[in-house]
């Protein structure tokens, strides 16, 4: 008797990032990753060249899957700066995890704050040109509530978030 397929399989969400990584290649980003955000790397799958087709790994209680660029395979790397893609990392301290992406390698882009949505906030670039948002929620706040703390804020937003009003 055969067992059913699950369409999602064991452990993934609905959605699932999947990263092509330029600069020193998959292998350093899945050490990076491990460094800077508690990644446990789940599988990797060599290619050639000493490439990597494909790995996984879990970052809390989600996985990322990531490859080597393979231009053959139609996977291109982002060149820098020019992806508007963030990948969004809810943790319980995210003072601490921004400090150790920074120690791992990682670029300021955001240092933290306390957000007018509810969050404490930061952003970095990691060093295979992936943008990453690192948030621990603190606040339940209505729409209108948001509204109010964001009318606060001079431009809506921290001074040091790209795109803010100087």
């Amino acid at each position: 008797m055969t067992q059913a397929v699950r369409p999602i399989p064991e452990g993934f969400h609905s959605v699932t990032p999947h990263l092509v990584c330029m600069g020193e290649g998959a292998s350093a980003a899945l050490a990076f990753y491990a460094k800077a955000f508690g990644a446990v790397e789940i599988s990797r799958m060599p290619g050639p060249g000493g490439k990597l087709m494909h790995a996984q790994m879990r970052v809390g209680d989600s996985f990322i899957m990531l490859a080597d660029h393979f231009p053959e395979f139609g996977s291109f790397p982002i060149a820098e700066g020019a992806s508007p893609v963030f990948v969004h990392l809810y943790v319980p301290d995210t003072d601490a995890v921004y400090q150790a992406a920074l120690a791992a390698g990682a670029t300021s882009l955001l240092a933290p704050n306390d957000m007018f949505w509810g969050d404490r906030y930061a952003m970095i670039a990691d060093p295979f040109g992936h943008r990453w948002s690192i948030a621990t929620h603190q606040r339940d706040l209505t729409p209108q509530q948001m509204q109010e703390e964001m009318a606060k804020m001079p431009g809506g937003m921290p001074h040091d978030c790209p795109g803010a009003e100087q």
